[in-house]
């Protein structure tokens, strides 16, 4: 069954404008489903997946576009980098919008032809997991989460069950839509299968990683590390790399959207904002299965149980954004004393501030590093604490307790 995405309204415009449409993710984040649901009956699907099809794109690039003309859609774009300049002439000689589609589910070297071929001619997309809204089919084609009144009162209509067993299930399995879909699909087998899949075709064949095991552990490392200021030379002395080898390997799962980086905010004003970024994974089933967390239950109860919280705001956040075609304006502010902010959202040179907690009734207390943002001379928005709270309550100002159901 399909689970309409949040990413259909602005996929259909940029197709009214651009020759060449581009959907990029992880493996499994549906990036083939989603297409082939918006596919006419006159587009042509191909997958380089096939053997026979991905030789006749390597060996003869120019057969293979007059063999598929268009309208057609190119799955697996990034094992025949050397359509990309037949797409480009294709693309200027008639300048139909939309005639080709493509995927590709990483991009090590894929985006830097990609910029090279097709530039002013490509609409890119990156897509994400099923956010909670998705699966629960109660997303609108609204604006992008930020932590207003209107927004977050908007948002609250929806009443899905999101009570602590049922969040920290969504948390354990993730958010790959065969798994967040089917809760009888075996977790640890998928992720299992997932693993040695992105070992084997992303890194190992793509990526020219040679040590998978090394590799696994330093995946396994970061993991173990979601939603904690990245550290490279005590992350490199865990696994026994050099730290060369660890920005190396980082770089690798950033652009495979295993993770995404959350840089600091950077001010003239002051000397002593921190400059590290934070690191987080993009899916929370992932991230628990690396770190062997076997069931919701253990997973709440554990050590673990705030950073994969924290993790998962952090994604359906992003969704919300990069789902509607929208760069995420997001930093976190932390400054020498350690005192941090979990995410600042900055739109029209105004700064939405947001603390994420695990806690039901989050006080005044929870916003007391906010202040440090009248120093840096900021304007400050509205914003609160996201949190368990059944309902959104004002705790100081423009700043409330946010029901994570507002998400």
């Amino acid at each position: 069954m399909y689970i309409q995405r949040t990413m259909e309204a602005h996929f259909r415009r940029a197709s009214e404008q651009f020759p060449v449409l581009l959907v990029t993710g992880a493996r499994q984040v549906g990036k083939t489903t989603f297409l082939r649901h918006l596919s006419d009956a006159d587009r042509t699907y191909i997958s380089l997946d096939d053997p026979r099809i991905l030789e006749l794109a390597r060996s003869d690039p120019a057969m293979f576009m007059q063999r598929f003309p268009g309208p057609v859609l190119i799955d697996e774009i990034q094992y025949a980098p050397g359509l990309l300049p037949f797409i480009k002439m294709a693309a200027d000689r008639d300048g139909e919008a939309g005639r080709f589609w493509l995927t590709g589910s990483q991009q090590f070297h894929l985006m830097r032809e990609v910029s090279e071929s097709l530039a002013g001619r490509v609409g890119i997309a990156n897509l994400l997991g099923l956010s909670r809204r998705e699966l629960d089919g109660t997303d609108a084609n609204g604006a992008p989460f930020l932590p207003t009144s209107d927004i977050v009162t908007a948002r609250l209509v929806d009443e899905t069950d999101l009570s602590l067993p049922r969040l920290y299930e969504r948390i354990w399995r993730g958010s790959y839509p065969a798994i967040a879909s089917n809760a009888s699909v075996d977790r640890d087998l998928y992720f299992s299968s997932y693993v040695q899949t992105y070992l084997q075709r992303d890194v190992r064949d793509l990526a020219r990683v040679g040590d998978e095991l090394a590799f696994l552990r330093f995946v396994r490392a970061c993991a173990a590390r979601t939603a904690q200021l990245l550290n490279l030379a005590d992350l490199a002395r865990d696994v026994g790399i050099v730290a060369n080898t660890a920005k190396s390997w980082l770089s690798i799962l950033e652009s495979s959207n295993i993770i995404p980086l959350l840089e600091p905010y950077h001010s003239n004003v002051t000397k002593r904002l921190i400059k590290s970024p934070k690191l987080y994974f993009l899916d929370t089933g992932l991230c628990a299965w690396l770190t062997e967390w076997t069931t919701p239950k253990t997973l709440e109860a554990g050590a673990a149980s705030g950073a994969m919280l924290e993790t998962w705001i952090l994604g359906e956040i992003l969704k919300s954004w990069w789902h509607r075609g929208r760069r995420a304006p997001f930093y976190f502010y932390r400054d020498k004393d350690q005192k941090e902010i979990d995410l600042l959202i900055k739109q029209d040179d105004v700064v939405y501030p947001l603390e994420f907690k695990k806690s039901a009734s989050p006080g005044r207390k929870s916003l007391m590093h906010f202040r440090k943002l009248e120093g840096l001379g900021l304007k400050v928005g509205s914003g609160g604490v996201v949190c368990l709270a059944e309902s959104s309550l004002p705790l100081e100002g423009d700043l409330a307790s946010i029901p994570i159901r507002a998400l």
